[in-house]
């Protein structure tokens, strides 16, 4: 970067930094010192220092006072400096007030002379700036109606006057202060009545200035009018105190501008922070006021709310209290709900969400704030019983009352003590409790145990002892165990969760197999053999059992004894069961083989299998079958059937009710009896049958000649070489149904998609086609109703439409003249027909012209000619329009005689236009016209004459009216534009958007609710330390070969460059000197690069477009209705200038959308002034709505001694650009106990609002054209989706990385494939939907009542996300999908990115196969379900494994049979005997790990989208791309890291960066990072295959081998070269030689402590086995090396060292 660039980023820098520190308005420098979070009293202190900034130029001895002040109120607070950043922050302050604000010679300061110069400055800045005045005129401009054209000033005299208040206000703040520190006579002669009237007049006015979320409740706000909305009055009213509260004390404080309410109360009795209550009561406030608007809202004086909308939103909140209450069968703390009014059911949800508010990790158990609330609810009763105001016995201290010391603080201790000790996620699952096992422990009656208060010497709150080393001390008495379940890291979870599944496809195998090895024949003896299914199905029972006791070691001390004895119990009947009916049927059938009829043991056999059989099938289809559930609910409370139900899997507060209606169990059943038909077919005709006669050919073969010493198959019918043959096809069978269910569910999703209507429209040219369609879907779907259409319809899309366009230019998506080609005119003037967009009808004139010529050759008449015009119709209405358009033009700017005819002036112009009108009436009159002169005499009379005497066009009226000007522009172009405007827009992606919303005006969605009755969201956006916004020299950085990111960006989207170019004003051949020159020009360039990667800024855009949407809908539908402020536009029904502006639309957007993006550690960002703290204020700066949540650390002394404070803070800009705390809210301890990201989000999550939550990550982009749909998809809550209300709404992405790269493409097809048409068919029919990340919509109030948005248990929540749709399904939720509706999403792009997400991925579904969260799903899903759930989650990733499994089965198999001879030997004795089943056999086509079936999701959804011809040549061009090479490697990623984590853990959240990968990557990087993955096993694969090649015998020569070995080199090669392939430079040989050099000095480099792996082979050897710390994980390691010494043992003999010897001896030797 050269030195003009470099000083240019430090100016913005400075700029940015500047703004968010306290510059005012005029770019003054302000104090430049950031106050520090250990000051308690920061916020104050910070206000105190920006007055003083402000008024440094008009006073600068003032503002000396007030920075004085500002030291003084440090010094008391921290009068040592121990806090961090005191003692810095009050010697930059000291230096301020020395230097630069010309302190005083002489010491000593007279504080009644300052307190008089503050007032004596308060008038003349009061005066300056007419504060009486400027109030005045802001409320004759708001309520003078007239806001259209006057909402820009509006908004700054508001801007303007809340800063002058807001200095005002600190000047009379500091003045009250500086009184209390001087003598009560000389404070009293000083603070006179005349100023006491003048401030508190101020304040009156100020009171908006107080810092609040969205609704000001403590001070009302009369420039935000969502406090002036019936509904909000209603609910604020609802909260107010009520017959039989005890009074609060006189002491008790509450701000003078509300009255008390039940918050305050609460908030006294318990001791809650305030901020806390603040932030509930405005929560609350929310809920009622949106729940009532649903209703509709009531115009009242004074709004009442509606009891409907209370008891909803009471039983919507306490619905899992209520829940939990019935499972323990306790009674909740009321008696009878219908005899409690509303006033105490409110109370009841303050007092729920005043808990839930200040919980803190604590939120992750909501059973246990179900026992909190029962316990402080039963309190309160007995304190209104009372009458008296009183502090509750469970949260008393000294000070008064502390829910946050009394109750959580305990609870959290316990909760942290357990995870410090799960040594950073290196410990064994079994050695710690998670937050899984402290809430299961509040689903019993044993809970009640821990008394209230809490009974602390309980077991439950036992800390675990730490050991010297930091590792566990697992004694009796310090350590208490799991409960209810134990994560063991073992692979035979895939059996204990999915046993069902296993047995299943043993039982079929088995039963096929006898089949088949009995001919097909159904005999006797078949039927004998076939009865063995029960002895094997019972024994699979037995182990079931076996597993439950060893799976629940670890969890016996604390489990319910009851849940201990149904698992010995059950173990105890299968034991029996399984030795009964083993024992039966083998006696049975030995005495059976003697005879061929029955004997009486096989017939008891049969007789006890028969009932065996028919009891299980009984009870499952009571259990499983949805048509039996009523039965079954029914008859619970027999004891038989409750003990049925327990014996047949335990009974859990979650789990229960897992069914679905029997219309959707018909659906998934149908779905599997195909997959299942087609899966058994091929494992019985194409792997079991053809094995039938090799198998009885080589069991009873004994000519075989051995290479080798044999130890296993010799004199054991060759077992080894049966286990060979059967091994490979075993494995398949148990993968191949996965791909029957790939292929089936991707047949299934493209007939869903294509009835849904998916990919109708899908080009530019469809556009173009069905444009004229677009306004009544619009307003059929997307709008409120209209009484009137057809042209009205036009005139409401034009304004939507209109918005879309312009928001794709100002993203640099369109030109400026495609801009006014898609431009669609208003439709609201005097026109009788549709004016379209000239995109649609340009050229069209010319084009009707030629056939006019060609017509009037012809001699056609007219009505042919119009006829011939009609048949397109976009050229019949651009002769229309042209028709009407100079109607309209003449009759507006004629006068005089030529009226009777039916930029600036000039004149110049005028005498151009009076030629103009000449020449076109002499066309007219000679050409056009035929007319009967003698009907019009006097009218043609007097236009003669004019014309004679020249005066016919004399006089015009020169166009004044915008409107008109539009209009004759608008005819202009539309006869002069010859070009066809058939590929507009030419950018691709404006034109897939357009296409996509295009397409989803007709796809089936809920219609749409006015704004104001519409459901309320938040968008929750978790952030920590990635990309916020590019600064100048990370675009500027090149790398080793010249290329920076800026020149990258301009390559890979050279239009939008160019568009951005215009935007800004500057030529496209600017350089890049010119270009930087300009400070705006250079924010708006890093913006412009920001938007095109996964940064925070792109994600903060695209969800504000939601709030935009809400404005304008807002707006235009209060135009509609006749509004006040709409009054004084009613003639332009559809104009939207100013709609962002206004203070309704504004008001009415905020109640409903909220946007909280948690930036975790911004506090220390900006306290260690990271460029990310600047560029997150500025993004707040730029976006208004936008809230930040962060965790703020306060290092402060306490006795003495350091002590550390957590804050859960929300800010938002202030006037003057600095941050505005609206809430703090104290924490018990850092809240960063388990994964930090479902952390992260918990502590923000009680700063969200509304009645749903949408989850978007911060590498996630929105549309505007998509924001538009939003109240559509939420009305989706409220639709029949089918036996439970939906609790999760899944959404479609797309990934817009797909452009930046080869590899980026492969990763978004593959995205795309999953998340539209896979899951397409999970939600529907399969109901196993998932969420499998962002952006799905929550049921909000639904999940933060159950557990919140995601898990958060260290290691085991990994896959965090996953896990709420796992939560949400077992608390009896519904998790739908909808593809009408799509929101960006950015991917990895580099390989060794990609590689890092897919490990997490498949650590991360490693780590799901030990949870208890599959584990119940397996277990409580019916059948068909569990198989569905199973193979699109861990299913997949097993599947994946077993596929890289076979081809080791197969090879070593192979290998087995070269080295050993057998496979020489059975081959000559095929040949002789000719058995050709026994050679397709052995040269069975391997082609499972290329993914050939895989692929068919991705083809069928190209088709779909994409259509045929376009499908056929991308996936042409994928493969051209080695799309298939990239696949394998993902293959290789996924296997190693899903067995490896399963097997010894190490799973890990990945940081990939998610830049634009511009470099080439080092070998010794790719080295470490695919050795053990990838590179490793490649050389493996390679050398079966050369050994194979060297000493197998196939006498099909090089052909036979090659086809039975290409995929497993295909595999090799790609594990082995695609880090090179997809390597930028990767073969470019000067690279490879500095590749290697670095390679070899990074093995010879010795480690040590603190070297790390990227510096020494030793160091990265000892990181690579860190995760293997267990000796079973070494001993099992250790036993699959040996695996090598097949090589050395069979090689030696194949060498023929001593001749031909077999022995023993020639291995050893």
């Amino acid at each position: 970067m050269s030195r003009s660039e470099l000083n240019w980023e430090k100016l913005a820098r400075a700029a940015i930094r500047r703004d968010r520190l306290g510059a005012d308005a005029q770019g003054r420098p302000g104090t430049g010192i950031s106050v520090p979070a250990s000051l308690r009293n920061n916020r104050h202190i910070d206000e105190i220092l920006g007055a003083a900034d402000e008024i440094q130029a008009d006073d600068p001895d003032v503002a000396r006072i007030l920075c004085e002040h500002a030291y003084s109120l440090a010094q008391n607070l921290d009068p040592d400096s121990e806090g961090r950043g005191v003692l810095q922050f009050k010697t930059g302050l000291m230096s301020v007030i020395k230097q630069k604000l010309a302190k005083r010679e002489h010491g000593v300061i007279d504080q009644s002379h300052d307190i008089a110069r503050l007032q004596e400055f308060y008038k003349f800045y009061r005066k300056k700036h007419k504060v009486d005045e400027l109030r005045e005129e802001e409320l004759r401009l708001r309520e003078s109606g007239v806001f259209s054209g006057k909402l820009g000033e509006l908004e700054r005299k508001t801007v303007k006057r809340k800063r002058i208040l807001a200095t005002l206000k600190v000047l009379g703040t500091v003045v009250e202060e500086l009184t209390k520190e001087v003598s009560p006579e000389d404070a009293q002669m000083l603070m006179s009545e005349e100023w006491k009237r003048v401030t508190g007049s101020d304040a009156a006015m100020c009171e908006d200035v107080i810092a609040y979320n969205i609704i000001p409740l403590d001070a009302p706000s009369t420039t935000n009018v969502i406090a002036s909305f019936p509904e909000v009055r209603a609910a604020v009213s609802a909260l107010k105190y009520f017959r039989g509260l005890p009074k609060l004390p006189g002491e008790f404080p509450i701000p003078a501008t509300r009255s008390a309410d039940i918050l305050d109360f609460l908030q006294y009795v318990f001791g809650f922070q305030k901020d806390n209550v603040g932030n509930q009561r405005e929560h609350i406030v929310h809920l009622l006021a949106n729940e009532q608007s649903r209703l509709g809202v009531s115009n009242e004086v004074d709004p009442k709310m509606d009891e409907a909308a209370v008891l909803k939103v009471f039983m919507k909140s306490l619905d899992n209290y209520i829940k939990w209450c019935t499972y323990l069968g306790i009674p909740p703390v009321w008696n009878n709900l219908e005899a409690v009014n509303k006033e105490k059911k409110l109370l009841w949800v303050s007092l729920y969400f005043l808990i839930w508010g200040e919980a803190a990790n604590i939120r992750f158990l909501p059973e246990c704030l179900c026992y909190i609330f029962h316990h402080m609810a039963r309190e309160m009763e007995e304190i209104l019983r009372q009458q008296v105001a009183q502090r509750a016995n469970s949260c008393i201290v000294p000070e008064g009352a502390s829910f946050i010391n009394q109750i959580i603080l305990p609870l959290y201790e316990i909760v942290a003590a357990e995870a410090a000790n799960n040594d950073n996620g290196r410990a064994p699952h079994s050695a710690w409790r998670n937050y899984d096992d402290f809430n299961e422990y509040f689903w019993s009656l044993h809970c009640f145990e821990l008394g209230w208060p809490w009974r602390l010497s309980s077991s439950f709150f036992l800390r675990p002892k730490k050991k010297d080393k930091g590792g566990l001390s697992f004694g009796r008495s310090m350590h208490r165990g799991k409960t209810s379940f134990v994560e063991h890291r073992t692979f035979l979870h895939l059996y204990h969760s999915f046993h069902r599944l296993w047995i299943f496809l043993f039982l079929m195998f088995q039963g096929l197999t006898i089949i088949a090895f009995n001919n097909g024949q159904f005999h006797s003896k078949t039927i004998k053999e076939l009865l063995s299914l029960g002895p094997a199905f019972v024994v699979m029972k037995f182990f079931e059992s076996v597993l439950d006791i060893r799976m629940m070691y670890g969890a016996y001390s604390t489990t319910r004894r009851l849940a201990v004895s149904r698992i010995y119990l059950r173990f105890i009947w299968f034991s029996g069961a399984a030795a009964i009916i083993t024992y039966l049927y083998i006696k049975g059938y030995q005495e059976d083989s003697k005879s061929d009829s029955y004997s009486t043991i096989m017939k008891m056999y049969i007789f006890v299998i028969g009932i065996y059989a028919a009891v299980q099938l009984f009870i499952g289809f009571l259990m499983r079958i949805p048509a039996c559930h009523r039965l079954t609910n029914r008859c619970d409370q027999w004891p038989m059937m409750r003990f049925i139900e327990w014996m047949h899997h335990e009974r859990h507060y979650l789990g229960r009710g897992m069914y679905e209606r029997t219309t959707d169990y018909i659906k998934y059943m149908a779905f599997w009896l195909v997959i299942l038909s087609g899966k058994f077919a091929f494992a019985y005709f194409l792997q079991i049958k053809p094995l039938v006669t090799p198998t009885r050919f080589i069991v009873n073969f004994n000519g075989i000649t051995y290479s080798w010493h044999d130890l296993v198959s010799k004199n054991n019918h060759n077992a080894f070489t049966i286990l060979t043959l059967w091994a490979p096809v075993v494995a398949i069978y148990l993968l191949d149904i996965h791909v029957f269910y790939t292929v089936i569910s991707a047949i299934i999703g493209f007939l869903m998609g294509a009835r849904d209507r998916l990919g109708e429209i899908r080009s530019v040219e469809a556009v173009h086609k069905f444009f004229e369609k677009f306004p009544g879907a619009f307003i059929d779907n997307l709008h409120v109703p209209l009484s009137r259409r057809n042209k009205a319809d036009a005139a409401s899309f034009a304004p939507f439409w209109n918005e879309i366009i312009k928001n794709l230019r100002e993203e640099d998506f369109l030109t400026n003249l495609e801009m006014e080609l898609l431009l669609m005119p208003k439709n609201s003037g005097n026109f009788h027909l549709v004016q379209w967009p000239l995109f649609l009808i340009a050229s069209k004139i010319f084009l009707a012209r030629d056939i006019a010529v060609e017509g009037k050759g012809n001699k056609d008449s007219q009505d042919e000619l119009w006829e011939r015009i009609s048949r397109d119709d976009y050229m019949k209405y651009a002769v229309q329009e042209c028709y009407y358009s100079i109607k309209f033009v003449l009759t507006s700017i004629l006068d005089g005689e030529g009226k009777q005819w039916k930029g600036a002036e000039s004149p110049e112009l005028a005498k151009g236009a009076v030629k103009a009108m000449q020449d076109l009436y002499d066309a007219m009159h000679h050409d056009l016209l035929s007319f009967n002169i003698r009907e019009h005499y006097d009218t043609w009379y007097n236009l003669s004459r004019a014309k004679a005497e020249g005066r016919l066009f004399s006089t015009l009226k020169w166009p004044k009216d915008p409107e008109l000007k539009s209009q004759i522009r608008r005819l202009h172009s539309l006869l002069t534009m010859k070009e066809s405007a058939a590929n507009v827009p030419k950018n691709l992606e404006a034109r897939r958007r357009l296409a996509f919303f295009s397409n989803s005006l007709f796809m089936d969605m809920p219609k749409a609710k006015p704004v104001q009755e519409m459901l309320s969201f938040s968008v929750f956006t978790p952030y920590y330390s990635e990309i916020v916004l590019y600064s100048m020299s990370e675009l500027l950085k090149r790398n080793e070969d010249g290329i920076s990111t800026l020149f990258y960006l301009q390559k890979i989207f050279p239009d939008e460059w160019k568009n951005f170019l215009a935007r800004i004003g500057r030529d496209e051949n600017v350089t890049d000197h010119e270009l930087f020159e300009e400070p705006n020009d250079v924010l708006e360039l890093r913006f412009w690069a920001s938007y095109r990667g996964q940064t925070l800024a792109r994600t903060v855009r695209g969800m504000m477009y939601y709030r935009k949407a809400l404005m304008l809908q807002s707006y235009l539908e209060r135009m509609k209705d006749g509004d006040v402020e709409a009054a004084a536009s009613l003639n332009n029904a559809t104009e939207t200038q100013g709609f962002n502006l206004s203070p309704e639309a504004r008001a009415q957007a905020d109640l409903k959308f909220t946007y909280v993006v948690t930036c975790q550690i911004y506090g220390k960002q900006k306290e260690e002034q990271k460029p990310e703290a600047d560029d997150i204020a500025l993004l707040m700066q730029r976006n208004e709505a936008l809230r930040i949540a962060f965790i703020d650390v306060v290092d402060t002394f306490k006795d003495g001694k350091p002590q550390t404070e957590y804050y859960s803070k929300l800010v938002k800009p202030d006037i003057n650009g600095k941050d505005k705390e609206i809430y703090s809210i104290k924490l018990p301890g850092n809240p960063k106990l388990g994964e930090g990201k479902p952390e992260n989000q918990n502590h923000a999550i009680i700063f969200t609002r509304g009645n749903a939550l949408q989850t978007i990550d911060m590498n996630q982009d929105n549309y505007f054209e998509e924001a538009l749909k939003m109240r559509n998809l939420l009305e989706e809550f409220n639709r029949d989706h089918g036996l439970r209300p939906p609790t999760i709404l899944g959404v479609r992405e797309h990934v817009f990385t797909g452009s930046v790269s080869s590899l980026a493409s492969f990763m978004s097809n593959q995205e795309t494939s999953f998340v539209t048409l896979g899951q397409r068919v999970l939600a529907n029919p399969l109901k196993v939907r998932m969420h499998y990340g962002h952006p799905d919509v929550f049921d909000r109030v639904f999940h933060v009542t159950r557990g919140g948005i995601s898990k958060a248990s260290r290691v085991i929540n990994i896959s965090e996300d996953i896990f709420a749709g796992f939560n949400s399904t077992l608390r009896q939720g519904n998790v739908t999908h909808h593809e009408y509706i799509q929101v960006g999403k950015g991917r990895d792009v580099g390989l060794n990115q990609i590689a890092l997400f897919d490990g997490k991925v498949a650590g991360g579904n490693g780590e799901q196969v030990l949870s208890r969260d599959v584990y119940r799903l397996g277990q409580l899903f019916d059948f068909l379900r569990m198989m569905s759930f199973y193979f699109s989650t861990v299913g997949f990733y097993f599947c994946t494994m077993l596929t890289v499994l076979t081809v080791y089965i197969f090879l070593y198999g192979k290998t087995y049979l070269a080295l050993s001879g057998v496979g020489a030997s059975l081959q000559d004795k095929a040949d002789i005997l000719h058995n050709t089943a026994l050679t397709t056999a052995l040269n069975t086509q391997f082609l499972f790990q290329i993914g050939v079936f895989t692929a068919v999701p991705m083809i069928l959804g190209f088709i779909l989208e994409q259509g045929f011809l376009t499908a056929i040549v991308s996936f042409t061009t994928m493969q051209l791309q080695l799309c298939s090479v990239y696949f394998t490697f993902a293959l290789g990623t996924r296997t190693h890291y899903f067995g490896r984590t399963i097997l010894h853990g190490g799973a890990k959240y990945q940081a990939t960066g998610r830049g634009f990968v511009v470099r080439h990557i080092k070998f010794s990087e790719n080295y470490r990072l695919y050795s053990r993955s990838h590179f490793v096993k490649g050389f493996e694969v390679v050398l079966l295959l050369v050994v194979y090649l060297a000493y197998g015998y196939n006498d099909g020569g090089a052909v036979a081998y090659i086809l039975l070995t290409v995929s497993s080199w295909f595999m090799a090669l790609s594990w082995l070269l695609a880090p090179y392939l997809f390597n930028p430079s990767g073969f470019e040989w000067q690279k490879t030689v500095e590749d290697f050099s670095d390679w070899t000095n990074w093995l010879l480099y010795r480690g040590g402590i603190g070297v790390k792996g990227e510096e020494s082979w030793e160091a990265w050897w000892d990181e690579e086995l860190a995760h293997i710390r267990t000796l079973s994980g070494r001993i099992f390691e250790t036993i699959l090396s040996l695996r090598f010494f097949i090589f050395q043992y069979g090689i030696v003999y194949k060498l023929h060292a001593t001749g031909s010897s077999t022995s023993l001896l020639v291995s050893l030797v």
